[in-house]
């Protein structure tokens, strides 16, 4: 598979385009994620000609608005220009299939930026460029980097990216009822450890050739809002009992017992996730299932990642 296309703040990959003309560079997203992931950067800031190094900047709340000022010069508002410029950048960002931002930036953090009201700072914004370029890309996966740190968050970020890059790819091939069909049958157990997919399967019952492209309009935006949500190790432990069933008649009474005492050791955190989805990756080699097989549930992503180590 050719790298994943993926917006980013230039700052996390080194480049010094920071107000003090320093950089971010992340180890993480620069020395791993790099590996799988086309990173696209984006600098509003420098991009609308603020230079480097520049004044400082930061959200103030105006009557019921948030706006960009320069600190020491507060008659100088970005607020426009920043929207302006994702608004310019929208095409593009059409292309990409998720988004990593710079924490706590006025312009790009994706949530808790400081908002001064009444000259006191409140954790409650939005950057501007942020706020505008989410606004117009609402399927997009978008995470900040100091959140990638939490194993949970970037397994979540990750496996997003590579569904709406495989969605992006079935619009390529072009759309058929079928083509839908099957994309949800291979994806179901992925929605399954997120939340209920009967929503989702009833949606698809109505397709037809001539409502397909409204079908899948409603349906992406689902899918995406759905896996945002956190998959659980309840809801992991559901789907894996529920892949289980699915050798009822190739495990031993050991084998059994043994794959439940894994599922039941993940339940209560003394495994990770990738113990017990090994085990039964071992008893699939030896009794293939088509369903299983053809299902990303068992390898959403490439198993180099490893995020299922710390899940």
């Amino acid at each position: 598979m050719n790298k994943i296309p993926v917006g980013i703040s230039s700052c996390l990959l080194g480049q010094p385009v920071r107000f003090d003309g320093g950089h971010k560079r992340d180890a993480y997203i620069v020395g791993t994620l790099a590996e799988y992931f086309d990173f696209q950067p984006f600098c509003p800031e420098v991009a609308i000609g603020m230079g480097t190094p520049r004044p400082i900047i930061h959200l103030v709340k105006i009557d019921k608005d948030i706006h960009c000022l320069r600190v020491k010069s507060p008659e100088q508002d970005f607020t426009a220009p920043l929207r302006d410029y994702a608004n310019q950048q929208k095409s593009v960002h059409n292309d990409l299939c998720g988004y990593i931002l710079k924490k706590g930036s006025p312009s790009c953090g994706m949530e808790r930026v400081k908002v001064y009201v009444n000259e006191q700072p409140q954790q409650m914004g939005t950057g501007i460029y942020a706020d505008q370029m989410m606004r117009n890309n609402p399927l997009l996966p978008v995470e900040e980097e100091g959140r990638l740190g939490d194993p949970k968050l970037r397994e979540n970020f990750i496996q997003r990216v590579y569904v709406l890059h495989r969605w992006k790819q079935l619009l390529k091939e072009g759309l058929s009822p079928q083509r839908l069909t099957q994309f949800h049958a291979r994806h179901k157990l992925i929605i399954m450890s997120h939340a209920n997919y009967v929503d989702l399967g009833q949606l698809l019952a109505t397709v037809t050739k001539d409502n397909v492209n409204e079908v899948a309009d409603t349906y992406i935006v689902q899918l995406m809002a759905t896996l945002k949500k956190l998959a659980s190790r309840k809801s992991h432990v559901n789907v894996l009992q529920h892949i289980q069933g699915y050798l009822k008649k190739e495990l031993t009474a050991d084998d059994k017992a043994e794959m439940g005492e894994l599922i039941e050791r993940y339940r209560r955190g003394e495994v990770p996730l990738i113990v017990p989805l090994t085990l039964l990756k071992h008893h699939f080699r030896k009794s293939p299932d088509p369903y299983i097989e053809d299902s990303y549930y068992m390898l959403p992503y490439p198993q180099e990642l490893q995020l299922t180590n710390a899940v």
